[in-house]
């Protein structure tokens, strides 16, 4: 229990007289100073003891949203008390990437009654965010003194990476298609290892493969669908030493990518299997695979060799190959090349630690040199390879053209 501001005056005020009482010798004046003294006291004797304290209930409009969205916060106020409340200021403490602490006024909650307040919070970066404790401050009828309560409990927010829409937009003009060109190449093992067997009369219709109706003439069916599913794996090389630190554009824009990637693979029914520098590859499921990467963090390894290692371990023809990350050193891209040989469709997408135009010339030709061996080496083996600067989405990369596209953002 404390004074509030008010209290204080009161009690200073009530010295005050007391004194000037003694000095004036008036008894009657004396008393009413002893009396407004020990008012404020009374008041927070009252708080203390002849009040219940007021329990406060907490719920997110969602507990899961993509950055930029809104997120409403809902307080129920309840009092189990007989009598009713007084003002109640509410504080629920915030991370300070969502912002200041919010401060809420409830005007009084009547007897075992319950009354609503609510605030809302933008999320503008990917994490996992703690909302609370709570801080409840209660006052007196005359607001003399103030009682304060912390009420521990949390709720979690889970911000998770831009998802970008990596399908081709309807009404695309035929330049446009090569993003849609560049998804079925991705996702081509989805169709190619399903085991096949001929039509039988009492067949579903729906599980002719027409590909296979073509070339052979005759109607094949996909037979045990589900057993024969096709992964995605993507790998997100995490090394601050390359793609800089987390929350960096640079890596925000890789993290970024591999959402949007691994939405497509799961919209297209692949499962799904994520590593980075510090993250043993594992498979996950698709709301796993977004919980992982909110939570991605820079690594601290020098190297990528013990990471190749596990990528060639787990390949195979089936699985499509997503490597994400900035340009690689000379010396690491062979290694690379041969992990990469043992899965079926293999894409990189490569991001440059800092935006070429914004570094200085010989920065600038250091970064577009090694991007452009990266991608040259990359794509005479056999893979497609995207370069973006931490300021480009992935979508306007995705649906470009080989051909039109510069070295420096091939």
């Amino acid at each position: 229990m404390m004074l509030s501001p008010r209290g204080i005056s009161v009690a200073i005020a009530g010295v005050s007289m007391w004194l000037a009482a003694r000095f004036l010798g008036s008894p009657g004046l004396e008393v009413i100073a002893i009396g407004l003294t020990l008012l404020p006291f009374i008041a927070g004797a009252y708080l203390r003891l002849g009040t219940h304290p007021v329990s406060v209930s907490r719920h997110l409009s969602d507990a899961r949203v993509p950055p930029g969205a809104r997120v409403t916060v809902r307080l129920d106020v309840t009092n189990p008390s007989s009598l009713p409340t007084s003002f109640l200021l509410l504080e629920d403490r915030l991370p300070p990437a969502l912002g200041r602490p919010a401060r809420l006024v409830v005007t009084g909650v009547g007897s075992r009654g319950t009354q609503r307040a609510s605030y809302s919070i933008v999320p503008q970066a990917r994490g996992r965010y703690g909302i609370g404790p709570l801080t409840v401050d209660r006052t007196d009828a005359f607001g003399l003194s103030r009682r304060r309560v912390v009420l521990e409990g949390r709720e979690e927010l889970l911000v998770t990476p831009e998802i970008e829409d990596l399908r081709a937009p309807s009404e695309a003009a035929s330049g446009s298609s090569v993003g849609g060109a560049r998804s079925r190449q991705l996702l081509r093992t989805g169709e190619e290892y399903y085991t096949m067997r001929g039509y039988q009369e009492g067949d579903d219709l729906r599980r002719i493969h027409w590909p296979s109706v073509a070339r052979t003439g005759e109607l094949m069916i996909r037979q045990d669908e589900a057993s024969r599913r096709a992964g995605g794996l993507i790998y997100v090389d995490s090394r601050e030493a390359l793609l800089g630190p987390a929350r960096g554009p640079a890596f925000e824009r890789a993290v970024s990518a591999a959402a949007s990637v691994g939405a497509l693979f799961a919209r297209n029914g692949f499962s799904l299997q994520l590593g980075a520098d510090e993250t043993p590859i594992h498979a996950v499921t698709e709301e796993g695979f977004l919980d992982a990467l909110t939570g991605l963090t820079h690594g601290r390894g020098r190297t990528i060799g013990r990471a190749l290692t596990s990528l060639r371990i787990a390949g195979g023809g089936d699985t499509s190959l997503v490597f994400i990350g900035a340009p690689l050193a000379p010396q690491e891209l062979p290694q690379l090349v041969r992990a990469g040989a043992a899965f079926g469709q293999k894409l990189a997408i490569l991001v440059h630690p800092i935006d070429p135009e914004s570094a200085p010339a010989n920065r600038r030709t250091q970064l577009e040199s090694r991007a452009t061996q990266s991608h040259l080496t990359l794509i005479r083996a056999g893979w497609d390879c995207l370069v973006l600067s931490p300021n480009t989405r992935l979508r306007e990369r995705w649906h470009t053209p080989r051909a039109h596209r510069p070295a420096s953002s091939a």
